[in-house]
């Protein structure tokens, strides 16, 4: 008697390959699209995902069914507590990747930066000769990038120790004009308003929720099999034909479910903020609290459970027809999550 033929899984697409774990739980940006704007400028951003809500906004895009029409949409809300720059690194493409041709780093360094790295001694660290060898070392095959320090103490995140990021300069007409942008915001805070603005399209990139290991019924959502089958129910009937003689990666088989890196495109910036009131549920968001400073609501569902860094970037894939203007917000649900 053969076994009961399976039905092809719900979610187990073959675009994300090899389902594993990531690597470091404040995600990776493996490509950056550079910018033509006159003037040099970062980006990307990081931000704390604090909760979702929804809205009602006037759809303003003329490409659209619904334009015109007030639409309720669910929206993300991440908190995007300033940026300090603390240094920045030379790269040169080589035809092995990029390699770092130098660094400085800012003569206002924060102590809980200390926390992280070891931090140069102030009394043997000479700047200005840091600054000189750098500028010697640009040529036109150089890549300019800022390095950033997240501030996690100034949000409802329970840790001190901050994370460290890479974000590109873009822009500008030589790297020389990169550098000089850069020695210009060195050891100073970034805002989110400095990098992008409301109604812009931009890609998000984070680490999923972690699920640990799961069978194949709840990681691919197949059909459990009859009561009488040999062996087991929450299994797979028939994992492959006997040649090949293997298994093949097609299979749905047992492993690790969630904690995998995603990056979702053109996601819409709909508000950009400093107000808290205006979007703090009562009692605040579950499980994260009152949003305090900067902050940032984003169309849509965001990778990531609460108090996960969340990256920012400029879109990878820009729309042609797109128009780059706030959306008229007319509601914003502040019922409170308490389940009262």
């Amino acid at each position: 008697m053969g076994h009961r033929r399976q039905s092809a899984p719900r979610h187990g697409s073959l675009r994300f390959l090899p389902r594993k774990r990531a690597n470091h739980v404040k995600g990776r940006v493996r490509n950056w699209l550079e910018s033509n704007e006159k003037n040099p400028l970062f980006l990307g951003f990081a931000g704390f995902k604090s909760g979702m809500t929804h809205i009602a906004y006037i759809e303003d895009q003329n490409t659209s069914p619904f334009f015109g029409k007030e639409l309720m949409k669910p929206v993300t809300v991440i908190e995007t507590p300033p940026l300090v720059l603390f240094g920045i690194k030379i790269y040169e493409k080589t035809e092995y990747g990029l390699r770092c041709k130098g660094e400085i780093l800012s003569s206002k360094l924060t102590k809980e930066l200390a926390r992280k790295i070891s931090l140069p001694n102030p009394d043997n660290y000479d700047f200005e000769a840091k600054k000189k060898d750098v500028q010697e070392k640009l040529n036109s095959n150089s890549i300019i990038r800022g390095i950033f320090h997240t501030q996690p103490y100034k949000v409802n995140v329970p840790r001190i120790k901050p994370d460290i990021l890479e974000i590109p300069i873009s822009g500008g007409k030589t790297p020389q004009d990169q550098i000089e942008f850069g020695l210009e915001n060195l050891g100073k805070e970034l805002r989110i308003r400095d990098i992008f603005g409301e109604g812009e399209l931009i890609d998000v990139i984070g680490v999923s929720t972690g699920k640990g290991f799961q069978g194949p019924v709840k990681k691919f959502g197949v059909k459990l099999l009859p009561r009488k089958t040999r062996g087991t129910k929450r299994g797979i009937g028939c994992i492959g034909p006997w040649h090949p003689a293997r298994v093949m990666y097609t299979v749905a088989r047992a492993g690790q479910m969630g904690f995998h890196q995603r990056t979702e495109y053109n996601k819409r910036i709909v508000k950009i903020s400093e107000t808290g009131d205006e979007i703090n549920p009562k009692g605040g968001f579950l499980r994260y609290g009152l949003v305090k400073g900067d902050y940032v609501v984003v169309l849509g569902s965001v990778p990531g459970p609460k108090k996960r860094l969340i990256r920012f970037r400029k879109s990878m894939r820009p729309r042609r027809k797109f128009e780059l203007a706030a959306p008229t917000i007319t509601y914003i649900s502040r019922q409170t999550q308490q389940g009262k």
